[in-house]
């Protein structure tokens, strides 16, 4: 596919075409060039390498999204090193435990949020260098004024900035773990250039783009953000946490800003078109319309596609394991009369799929199986956990690993997937396989229904009992009785929720996804 190894030369490379070109907008606080955030990166990559970085070790990024946090992340592929982005708005316990589970040598860390997490660390034993920034100062400044005083030593060797091959690890994203510890996904230049070079063949985006960075760092929506759009000499629009989840001034921000490329979870999509007020803006400069990380219900998609008729839109799947693994391009308009999700559609180029049952015998078109994906995008594996990454791969007969996704599709004649379900939320009740999933589909097809997530609970009596909880744009909500007879009208009865409950509104991860694991405490 492309010439380059690794993900910084791709960056380097629009550096060196376009110095003058505008790289990151942080809207409200300035703009950094291409040739200052190289420059910026440059001198970022020299003081890690005299702090002891080098190739192979770890940074970590304790920041909030910033000019900061890019020209970081930049300088430790730089110097070789692999960046390791955590939620700065996590507990510094959490942030701890990822920085000393990966033994990070420097950590770039906002300086209000270094005591939290220096005190943290030292509970855990663990002595990173922690290289504080002045996060109100924004559009580079913090970063330089961090340099400054190191400026004034005796200067750095100059490393070279293209000492990393493309088996190297380029970034570590922590998701959360079964054992309840986050896990270390490991992804290599390799991994993530193939992936880059995937999305320029699908969407062909140009210097003239203007990409929104709405996921934060740690999430791997934010590869294609920053990195298609920094390989291709376009801008980067970061938006900030709060308005990233304020429909109205998201709205007037994707407007005022032009993005042109958009790139959310559905969620967010759905928040604008219900809460956005799109019809007040402009939106004359969207060309594509991008969303993953969960199901998007068909009556929001709706809403938004009548709302924003001219993007095209593009269903993305697949686990931060493999990046994007399927696609599919929704063909507009939206019929009235669709309620079920859209595929996920086609295998990516750069990779290959099989759909295998629980024996790992492939299944034929048409039935149902764990999806399983192999190829050049597949994650490396798990940091420090060797069984895990055993136990989520299978080989073939020629050597090839096959990663198991957990999660279940069915397959048409022309390889065009549609998810089914996660592996680890089918249950069985009343002798019926159930998917909770498909529950939830069928509770979003009431018009009052905003959001709905579908829990099981081990019952005593019953041995399965099935909760839904609801939110609700409409003052008055459904009865229990409305809800019921609406259920048996839509769902097999084996299917209906033995309870309801209804939020204000459902909690989410930082990551913009139903957070599944505080409405269990929530029963």
């Amino acid at each position: 596919m492309g010439t380059h190894v690794c993900l910084h030369e791709l960056f380097m490379a629009s550096a060196r075409r376009s110095p003058q070109a505008v790289a990151v907008v942080e809207p409200g606080q300035g703009s950094i060039s291409y040739g200052q955030l190289d420059a910026l990166s440059d001198r970022l990559r020299d003081r890690l390498a005299e702090l002891g970085v080098g190739r192979g070790d770890c940074v970590g990024l304790f920041l909030r999204k910033s000019i900061d946090s890019v020209a970081t992340l930049l300088a430790a592929l730089k110097v070789g090193a692999t960046y390791v982005p955590i939620d700065a708005g996590a507990p510094a316990a959490r942030g701890a435990y990822i920085l000393h589970n990966c033994s990070v040598k420097v950590a770039v860390v906002e300086a209000a949020l270094a005591d939290k997490l220096g005190a943290a660390l030292a509970d855990l034993g663990a002595a990173p260098t922690l290289l504080t920034v002045d996060a109100s100062l924004a559009g580079g400044a913090g970063l330089l004024a961090a340099l400054a005083e190191a400026d004034q030593r005796a200067s750095a060797p100059v490393v070279d900035s293209a000492a990393s091959d493309a088996g190297d690890l380029a970034y570590i994203l922590y998701t959360s773990g079964s054992t309840g510890q986050p896990k270390g996904v490991m992804l290599s230049h390799e991994n993530a250039v193939s992936f880059v070079d995937w999305c320029s063949e699908t969407f062909a985006p140009t210097s003239a783009d203007r990409f929104s960075s709405h996921a934060p760092f740690h999430f791997d929506l934010s590869i294609l953000d920053i990195h298609v759009c920094l390989k291709h000499g376009a801008t980067l629009v970061l938006i900030d946490e709060d308005i990233g989840k304020d429909a109205p001034r998201l709205a007037q921000l994707i407007a005022d800003e032009r993005i042109s490329i958009w790139y959310s979870a559905p969620s967010i999509l759905a928040l604008l078109a219900q809460f956005g007020g799109l019809a007040k803006h402009d939106y004359g400069a969207l060309r594509q319309v991008l969303f993953a990380g969960e199901v998007f219900a068909v009556k929001h998609l709706r809403a938004l596609c009548e709302l924003w008729p001219t993007p095209r839109y593009f269903n993305l799947y697949g686990p931060t394991e493999t990046n994007v693994c399927t696609w599919h391009e929704i063909p507009l308009p939206v019929p009235p009369e669709r309620n079920t999700p859209y595929p996920i559609g086609q295998v990516c180029s750069h990779l290959r799929a099989r759909v295998v049952d629980e024996s790992g015998a492939a299944v034929a078109a048409g039935g149902e199986g764990e999806l399983c994906i192999a190829g050049a995008g597949v994650m490396r594996g798990y940091w420090a956990l060797p069984e895990q990454t055993a136990k989520g791969f299978f080989s073939d007969a020629d050597g090839s690993a096959w990663y198991r996704t957990g999660d279940i599709v069915s397959a048409t004649d022309d390889a065009c997937y549609t998810y089914r379900g996660r592996r680890d939320r089918m249950v069985k009740r009343r002798g019926y396989r159930v998917e909770l999933g498909e529950i939830e589909a069928g509770l979003y097809r009431h018009a009052k229904v905003k959001e709905a997530a579908v829990l099981a609970f081990a019952d005593e009596q019953a041995g399965l009992s099935i909760t839904a909880f609801l939110s609700s744009d409409d003052a008055k909500r459904p009865s229990l009785i409305e809800i019921k007879r609406f259920c048996a009208e839509n769902l097999p009865l084996y299917m209906i929720p033995d309870k309801f409950s209804w939020l204000d509104s459902l909690p989410k991860t930082s990551t913009d996804k139903i957070d599944y694991q505080r409405l269990k405490e929530l029963r």
